[in-house]
């Protein structure tokens, strides 16, 4: 934080952007805290359990992960955006939305429970996954971290974030030196969801803001479902075309496929961060600048997107030279088969950065009714190629098919959509000349004060 406060000093910020360059930091902070620290355990669970019990172990994350998003309702994005214009009471909205969140995630909790009985003749892995699958009700504490990004101030979070990842670190550490078994880690990994709701309640009253002043409205719940319905919709697409593939994986090959295919997913998680964050961050900003001047906003969404875009390129390119190093000084020698996947599926970030900055925007211009249609396309895509293609060449196909659902949801649909034409359009010019703003971050927040 001294380094931080001396660039405020250098830079001379105002007010409103020292927060948001705080943000940023406490953001990259939290997320570099929580996904190196997962990776090395992963690393160690992954050669604790071996390839077969890691896949079985990633198999019953994504089932129920795919459960677990459909549960928000698409409701993050709107909470966030109503947040941020202040025009409904905030302890309604983060009430409505809780209590909205909490009757979804029963809802899908049992439906997991019952599609797995139904389609897996292993009682086992559906043991794993009724456990699991209680997480999907725990995220409903979620409301509060969207609270802290909608005003643009998440330093409470993120600190009951990395101290939920240090904690889960210790316990998990604390199993493998135990031996447990695999069931054991399963109920671990839903502790963590327990650790983290915890921390967002702490952060929360921390503020000085109390859960018992949330308040349900029927009048915002209506409103937050007809305006987030879309974004369901388009979730359900977002979680075939972005984690069916483990799923179809462990259903048409077997499960050890999917530990080597789950190899080479937590590198780029990594890289995939990078777009999410700055989407996440940017988007409140984005609806402040916009309800201010149309040409700022198009300006500052344009650099965004070149942004992003061109970050998550340079870095997909360096992973991908390094994949053979990084799995075999990892994982180990036994994960050699997720190598090649690795080096394909890196470029996955760049794709996903291209789909999510122009998500942020169609979020920020209220036309995110048609996404359904984008994410749509990309979902038909990805089942379609997965079938026909896993089969034959197994987890080589899901990682092209990956990265192609990508492009075809979050870039090549915006051009068959009229009302999304004009995000196709600025994606070409990232594309294009993106890279000249590679190295100018400031530009994103240099110009009027905000």
């Amino acid at each position: 934080m001294v380094f931080v406060q001396a660039l405020f000093r250098r830079l001379n910020l105002s007010k409103t952007k020292e927060n948001i360059v705080k943000n940023l930091f406490w953001s990259v902070l939290g997320k570099i805290v929580n996904l190196l620290s997962g990776l090395i355990v992963g690393i160690i669970i992954a050669r604790y359990l071996g390839p077969e019990q890691y896949g079985l172990m990633n198999y019953v994350i994504s089932y129920v992960f795919l459960f677990q998003t459909l549960a928000i309702f698409g409701l993050d994005a709107i909470e966030v955006r109503e947040e941020a214009r202040n025009q409904t009471p905030v302890h309604v909205i983060i009430g409505t939305a809780f209590s909205l969140k909490i009757i979804f995630g029963a809802i899908f909790m049992l439906l997991a429970i019952l599609t797995s009985w139904i389609m897996d003749a292993d009682g086992y892995t559906t043991l794993l996954i009724a456990i699991y699958s209680f997480s999907i009700v725990l995220n409903s504490f979620s409301v509060i971290r969207n609270y802290f990004m909608a005003i643009v101030e998440n330093e409470l979070v993120v600190k009951a974030e990395i101290a939920r990842t240090l904690i889960s670190i210790a316990i998990k550490i604390i199993l493998l030196i135990f031996q447990a078994s695999l069931t054991i880690f399963i109920i671990a990994y839903l502790f963590d969801f327990s650790l983290l709701a915890s921390g967002y309640v702490m952060a929360y009253h921390t503020k000085g803001k109390k859960m018992r002043e949330w308040k349900f409205s029927l009048k915002s719940s209506k409103y937050l479902l007809k305006e987030s319905f879309p974004l369901m919709l388009t979730s359900a697409a977002v979680i075939i075309y972005q984690r069916i593939d483990q799923v179809m994986i462990g259903q048409m090959i077997d499960k050890t496929a999917v530990g080597f295919f789950s190899v080479a997913s937590r590198f780029v998680e990594v890289l995939i961060y990078i777009p999410m964050m700055l989407a996440q961050t940017i988007t409140p900003i984005l609806v402040s600048t916009r309800q201010k001047s149309e040409a700022d906003y198009i300006r500052k969404g344009q650099q965004f997107m070149n942004f992003s875009l061109w970050c998550s390129l340079l870095a997909a390119i360096l992973t991908s030279l390094c994949a053979y190093w990084i799995v075999r000084f990892t994982f180990g020698t036994a994960y050699i088969p997720a190598v090649t996947v690795l080096q394909i599926l890196a470029f996955k970030a760049a794709s996903v950065a291209l789909s999510n900055t122009a998500g942020a925007m169609l979020v920020t211009e209220g036309i995110q009714r048609y996404a359904i249609l984008r994410d749509g396309f990309g979902c038909i895509v990805c089942v379609v190629l997965n079938y026909i293609l896993l089969p034959r060449y197994g987890i080589i196909a899901a990682a092209f098919v990956a990265i192609a659902s990508n492009v075809a949801a979050g870039y090549l649909a915006d051009a068959l959509i009229p009302a999304y034409r004009h995000l196709f359009s600025r994606q070409t010019k990232a594309l294009l000349f993106g890279w000249k703003d590679i190295l100018s971050l400031r530009t994103l927040l240099k110009s009027e004060r905000i």
